[in-house]
């Protein structure tokens, strides 16, 4: 069972509440807790056994998105070429949030660019914190929301939407619904079954689009602080804004570099693209 989720959203405290720990076991603060994959094995008196697998988010304090996803793609590379499938996969998601940040459609997204549909059906779209939801209604109208925008294309593909309620029998009855025969996801099959290099799967695509976006908003941000601080006498608002402009423009390489590493080279681009015909060809005849 693998956990995932943006920072804060509860991974690790749903896998305490699995595996009997106290909530003080649990990321505290904004800081990114769970740095790297991390497994945690639960024996049952059935004689049964779970491995719980904890996955930074895409959205960490300290590592970039493309180092994120070679550590999780790296893991679930090593498991499938040991036919070690998924049985399910957790996606954790505060109700308490009261609107979709971009940190959280970025990793949302990013799920969906490791899972694909056919593993859909093994993923739980779990809501966390509802003991912290002051406005119970509020909270109603905001999963709602979510099934109806942002979760559709996963829920229309077979995920589902489970309530965790901070408590190990809550925890526990979302992980008996996820009993059955484990699942490859789409990164796993992109990577070994097609033999696919990182940056040509769906995910690391998903991850340079969102490189894309970025890098755009970075210029813009950018160009309007060079127009501020032009119309700006003020010599102490003209040297903020001078160092605000040296910092993004530093974020703005930063983005550039990330970038020049996923990109797919031309010779490659026109290999896959006749792989692809290829496959097209055979499966017609």
């Amino acid at each position: 069972l693998r956990v995932m989720g943006p920072t804060g959203s509860g991974k690790t405290n749903f896998i305490n509440r699995l595996i009997g720990r106290g909530e003080d076991g649990a990321a505290l603060g904004l800081k990114s807790h769970t740095q790297a994959v991390r497994e945690y094995i639960v024996n049952l008196s059935n004689n049964q056994q779970y491995v719980l697998v904890d996955t930074p988010g895409f959205d960490d304090t300290y590592r970039s998105d493309r180092d994120i996803l070679k550590t999780i793609a790296d893991w679930l590379e090593r498991k499938y070429r040991n036919d070690v499938k998924l049985t399910g996969i957790i996606y954790t998601h505060r109700i308490t949030d009261n609107r979709m940040s971009g940190s959280v459609c970025k990793n949302l997204d990013m799920f969906g660019g490791l899972c694909g549909d056919p593993a859909a059906e093994r993923v739980r779209l779990v809501t966390t914190m509802w003991d912290k939801a002051k406005d119970k209604n509020l909270a109603e109208k905001r999963v709602s929301q979510l099934e109806a925008n942002f979760w559709k294309p996963l829920i229309d593909a077979g995920a589902r939407h489970e309530r965790f309620n901070n408590s190990s029998g809550s925890a526990w009855e979302i992980v008996r619904g996820l009993m059955g025969e484990g699942e490859a996801v789409l990164l796993q099959e992109e990577l070994v079954d097609v033999e696919r290099k990182l940056n040509e799967t769906t995910a690391g695509k998903t991850l340079y689009t969102q490189f894309q976006k970025l890098l755009y908003e970075q210029k813009e941000a950018v160009k309007q602080l060079q127009e501020e601080a032009k119309a700006q006498k003020d010599l102490e608002a003209v040297k903020e804004l001078e160092a605000e402009q040296r910092r993004l423009e530093a974020e703005l390489q930063k983005t550039l570099d990330e970038m020049e590493k996923l990109k797919i080279p031309f010779a490659r681009r026109v290999a896959l693209l006749f792989t692809k015909r290829t496959q097209a060809l055979s499966v017609s005849v």
